[in-house]
């Protein structure tokens, strides 16, 4: 028997963001799930809260707390998310409720760090 590791490379170029409370992770040309953003498909949108810019191999800007650069990106699916069940209930005393919820999300394709 043979074990064979696959290592999967690290991406030289991304930056670190955040929008809505919540940190993500952007590659040029790859695409991020985030809350909703007001727009079109196909408009353009900017993200200035940048918190960590990795550049090349050695080269990496962290930001106290941001770093004066922006991240655009294009619009490419207004949808909604999975559904996730609320349910509340008491235990002999017959109240039982029952209440689904699904947030809304943008998709965004990462074109410029």
């Amino acid at each position: 028997m043979s074990s064979e590791t696959t290592s999967v490379a690290a991406p030289t170029k991304y930056a670190i963001f955040q929008d809505g409370g919540k940190q993500y992770q952007a590659i040029e040309g790859q695409t991020v799930a985030l809350e909703k953003i007001e727009g079109e498909v196909g408009d353009k949108v900017e993200f200035a809260d940048v918190l960590l810019r990795k550049m090349d191999v050695d080269k990496v800007e962290i930001g106290t707390p941001f770093l004066e650069k922006k991240i655009t990106a294009e619009i490419v699916r207004q949808m909604r998310g999975p559904k996730l069940i609320v349910f509340k209930f008491k235990r002999r005393k017959k109240y039982r409720t029952k209440q689904g919820h699904r947030q809304h999300i943008t998709v965004v394709r990462i074109d410029k760090i």
